[in-house]
C-alpha cells in the first residue's frame, strides 16, 4: 500500500511546525487557513502564528550512498516522510576531465609554457570535486529538513569499508602499515556487488553461500575478485567445475558474471573519504549528531521485515525499538546542477562554435516549473530572442507559448523530483 509522505508545515513568522497529514493539510489549503510556501519538498505555511513549545520530537535519519543517499524523518519511532537523494559525482569528474583536456589542447596549440607542479597547494580535509559535491548535496538538504521540521537531532550511518581486506583477506599484521585499519565483512560486500541474488540462476530471498568462481581445487584464491554468491544448489552442482564447464550452454552469463567479478572499489572508496567529512559538516548544524553501524542497520531492517531501499535503510540506522511507517513513497531527488558557466561551446579541436546567451534570460531559467493558463504544470526553456518559451508537460510534447501566459511555481534550485 502506498502511502504519501507528511506535508511540512511552518507559521507565519517560517518557525517549523510539526508536519501534518496530506489530508490534513488539503484541508487547510481549502478552507484559505494556509498556502503553498515550497514545492519541493511540498511545505504549506499557516497565515497565522504558532507557539513552538508543544512540537514532538523528529529525528533526520542519513544513510550516505555513493551514489544514492536515503533520507527519513521519524517521529516518536513513526516514519513519517522519506527521500532519496541520487548523485551525479560521475558526471562532475567526465565533465573536468573534458575541460582539462581541452585546456592543455589550446595551451599547447597557442604558445608554450613552462610546466608547473611545484606551486600548487591543497588545504588541509581537501576532497576532490566529484567526492565533496556528495557531502555539499546531502548537507543541502539536511539544512532545508531542518528549516522545514522542528528536528532536534540527527543520526547518520557510519560506514566502513576495509578495501585491503575486500582485495586480500589473508591480510594481517605489518600489512596494514600501507593503510588504515577498518574492519569489514567480505559477506556483506558480496551482498551488494551481487545484488543479494544467486549468481548462476538469479533466485532472491533464499540462503546464499560465498562461492569461489574459479574453484580452489583449480587453484583458485580467495579474493574479492573470484569470489561471488551462489544458492545451495547451484553451489552444489557447480562443486569443483571451472565456470565455462558449469555454464556451456549459457556463455552469455559466463562473460556477464566475469565482468562484474572484476568491478572495482570505487564506491567503497568514494564512502570512505566521504563519511568524516559528512560527519564533521553534520555537528556544524550545532544540533546532536548520533552514528549507527552498516551490521546494525541491517539487523533492524530485517527485524522489521523492510525491503532493501536506501530511504529504509535511513528509517534503521541506529538503535531503533520499534518502527511503525507511515510514508513509504520517497520524493525522488537527483542533482543535475545549475549548468555550466561556460560562455562558448566547443568543438572537437576546442574552437567556439556558439555563444550562450547570459542568465537568467527575461527572469527565466531551463528547469523553471510554471502553469499555463489552463492550470497544466510544465516545464520551461526559455529563448534569448523571442518571448515564446518552450513549455513541456510531462508525459507530452513541447509548445510555444507566450511568457505572459506562464506563471512560475518553482524556481529552478538544480535538482529534478519525481
Amino acid at each position: 500500500m502506498i502511502k504519501p509522505n507528511y506535508v511540512l508545515v511552518v507559521d507565519a513568522k517560517k518557525r517549523p511546525l510539526t508536519p501534518c497529514k496530506p489530508s490534513r493539510a488539503k484541508k487547510l489549503l481549502n478552507s484559505g487557513k494556509a498556502a503553498v510556501y515550497r514545492r519541493f519538498p511540498f511545505t504549506i505555511i499557516l497565515k497565522k502564528e504558532c507557539p513552538p513549545s508543544n512540537q514532538t520530537k523528529i529525528e533526520l535519519k542519513i544513510d550516505p550512498g555513493s551514489k544514492t543517499t536515503g533520507m527519513a524523518l521519524v517521529q516518536d519511532n513513526k516514519v513519517i516522510w522519506v527521500a532519496e537523494l541520487n548523485h551525479r559525482g560521475s558526471s562532475i569528474e567526465k565533465k573536468l576531465d573534458s575541460r582539462r583536456a581541452s585546456r592543455r589542447l589550446r595551451r599547447s596549440r597557442l604558445r608554450y609554457r613552462k610546466p608547473r607542479f611545484l606551486n600548487r597547494t591543497r588545504p588541509k580535509g581537501w576532497l576532490a570535486p566529484s567526492l565533496m559535491h556528495r557531502v555539499l548535496t546531502t548537507m543541502t538538504w539536511g539544512k532545508r529538513l531542518i528549516k522545514f521540521a522542528p528536528i532536534q537531532s540527527i543520526a547518520v550511518e557510519l560506514v566502513r569499508f576495509d578495501t585491503q581486506k575486500l582485495e586480500n583477506p589473508e591480510i594481517s599484521g605489518v600489512e596494514y602499515q600501507q593503510g588504515e585499519l577498518l574492519g569489514y565483512e567480505i559477506r556483506e560486500y558480496l551482498l551488494e556487488k551481487w545484488k543479494r541474488k544467486c549468481t548462476y540462476c538469479s533466485s532472491k530471498n533464499v540462503p546464499l553461500q560465498v562461492e569461489h568462481i574459479v574453484p580452489k581445487a583449480l587453484n583458485g584464491s580467495s579474493r574479492l575478485s573470484n569470489l561471488c554468491l551462489a544458492c545451495q544448489k547451484c553451489n552444489q552442482r557447480k562443486g569443483s567445475k571451472s565456470i565455462e564447464e558449469f555454464l556451456a550452454k549459457k556463455p552469455s552469463l559466463v562473460k556477464a558474471i566475469l565482468a562484474q567479478s572484476k568491478k572495482t572499489l570505487r564506491d567503497a572508496a568514494a564512502i570512505n573519504t566521504t563519511r568524516w567529512k559528512l560527519f564533521n559538516s553534520l555537528k556544524e548544524t550545532v544540533l546532536p549528531v548520533l552514528t549507527g553501524t552498516g551490521g546494525q542497520t541491517k539487523f533492524n531492517r530485517c527485524r522489521f521485515g523492510l525491503e532493501k531501499t536506501h530511504f529504509y535503510d535511513a528509517a534503521c540506522i541506529g538503535q531503533v525499538d520499534k518502527l511503525e511507517i507511515l510514508a513509504n513513497q520517497p520524493l525522488i531527488i537527483t542533482c543535475k546542477g545549475h549548468g555550466g558557466r561556460q560562455k562558448a561551446a566547443l568543438n572537437k579541436y576546442g574552437y567556439p562554435i556558439r555563444y550562450n546567451p547570459l542568465k537568467p534570460i527575461k527572469g527565466w531559467q531551463s528547469g523553471d516549473l510554471a502553469l499555463d493558463a489552463r492550470g497544466n504544470l510544465g516545464r520551461v526553456n526559455p529563448r534569448s530572442k523571442s518571448n515564446s518559451f518552450n513549455f513541456t508537460i510531462f508525459g507530452q510534447k513541447a509548445k510555444n507559448i507566450h511568457v505572459n501566459k506562464l506563471r512560475r511555481v518553482h524556481q529552478k534550485d538544480g535538482y529534478t523530483y519525481a
